[in-house]
C-alpha cells in the first residue's frame, strides 16, 4: 500500500511538471509532443535527478527524497514559497513510517471565540481545518444566508460554493478565485492528514458531482493563510464588496476565523449594517407571527 504522504507529494510533483512547457526552462521543444508539460526526463535532467528516482517519487513508491533532492526540485520546477514549503512537508511525512489510524475528535469552539463573533460588528465565521462552517455571527447570517436549515455535515463552504441550487441571486463575479482560494486551503489541510475520513468525504462528493471541482482540484494549489477580496450581490441592498482575512485559531492544525471588513464609513461598509438591520426585522417578524 503506498505512502499516503508519498501518494500527494507524487500527484503535487506531476502537476506543477505539468504546468511548466520547455520554453519556461529554456528547453527546445522538439518534435511532436505526447505531453503538454515537461517530461519527467526533462524535468529529472533539469534537477540532477535520475530519470527512474524522479519517475518512483512521482508514483508514489518508497523513496525518502533528501532536502538538497527537495531543494533542486523547488528550483526545478519553480516554486514559489508557499509551494515549497508544501513540497517539504509532503516530503518529511513521507519519510516517516506509515501514521496509525488516528482519532478525528469533532472540532469545537471555544466559549470565549464565540463571544467575540458575536461582539465584532463585521461579518465573521469560523470554519474547520476542511472548511466547515463551525459558527458565525448574525452579520455573517444576513450576508451569506441562515445556514441553520442544512444538515451539519453539510455545513462547508465547498460544498456548499459547488451546489448550484445555493446560489440563487447571490452570484458571484470572482467565484473561481474565491474556489481557488477555498480549495487550496483544504490542499494545505490535506497535506497534515490525506486520509482524514473528513477530507476524503469532501473530495469524492465533489469530484464525482462537479467537473469544475475536478479540473481546480487537479491543480494541486496551496493556500496556507487567505486574504483577498470578495464582491457579494445581494438584490436587497446592492453589491457589497469586502476584504477578506483568515486568522488562525489555537490547535495544530486548527480552526480559523474568517473576516470580512471594508473601509470605514465607506457604501461597503454601511450596506452590511443596513442587511443586517433587514435581517433583523425579518426574523422578528416571523417569531412574532
Amino acid at each position: 500500500m503506498a505512502h499516503p504522504f508519498a501518494r500527494e507529494l507524487g500527484d503535487f510533483l506531476r502537476a506543477r511538471r505539468g504546468r511548466l512547457r520547455p520554453h519556461d526552462v529554456g528547453l527546445e521543444p522538439g518534435g511532436r509532443r505526447k505531453v503538454t508539460g515537461l517530461r519527467r526526463e526533462e524535468l529529472a535532467l533539469l534537477a540532477g535527478l535520475s530519470t527512474d528516482y524522479y519517475q518512483r517519487m512521482e508514483q508514489g513508491r518508497e523513496v525518502r527524497p533528501s532536502d538538497d533532492v527537495l531543494d533542486a526540485l523547488a528550483g526545478a520546477l519553480g516554486l514559489d514559497a508557499e509551494e515549497r514549503r508544501h513540497l517539504f512537508t509532503l516530503a518529511h511525512a513521507a519519510r516517516r513510517p506509515m501514521p496509525a489510524r488516528a482519532d478525528h475528535e469533532p472540532e469545537r469552539v471555544p466559549h470565549s471565540t464565540r463571544r467575540l463573533l458575536r461582539v465584532l460588528d463585521t461579518p465573521a465565521v469560523v470554519l474547520g481545518r476542511h472548511l466547515d462552517l463551525l459558527a458565525w455571527n448574525p452579520m455573517a447570517e444576513a450576508l451569506l444566508g441562515d445556514p441553520t436549515g442544512y444538515p451539519p455535515d453539510r455545513l462547508n463552504m465547498l460544498l456548499l460554493m459547488f451546489d448550484a441550487t445555493l446560489t440563487g441571486d447571490r452570484t458571484c463575479p470572482d467565484w473561481e478565485r474565491q474556489a481557488l482560494d477555498y480549495i487550496g486551503m483544504l490542499r494545505a489541510a490535506v497535506a497534515t492528514d490525506p486520509t482524514h475520513p473528513r477530507a476524503t468525504a469532501i473530495v469524492g462528493e465533489l469530484s464525482i458531482r462537479s467537473p469544475e471541482f475536478r479540473r481546480l482540484w487537479a491543480r494541486h494549489d496551496v493556500r496556507e493563510s487567505v486574504t483577498g477580496t470578495k464582491t457579494f450581490r445581494v438584490p436587497e441592498v446592492g453589491d457589497i464588496v469586502l476584504d477578506w482575512d483568515t486568522y488562525p485559531l489555537p490547535g495544530n492544525p486548527g480552526p480559523v476565523m474568517l473576516v470580512f471588513t471594508a473601509e470605514p464609513g465607506s457604501t461597503d461598509a454601511d450596506r452590511p449594517q443596513l442587511l443586517a438591520s433587514l435581517h433583523a426585522t425579518r426574523t422578528a417578524g416571523r417569531r412574532t407571527v
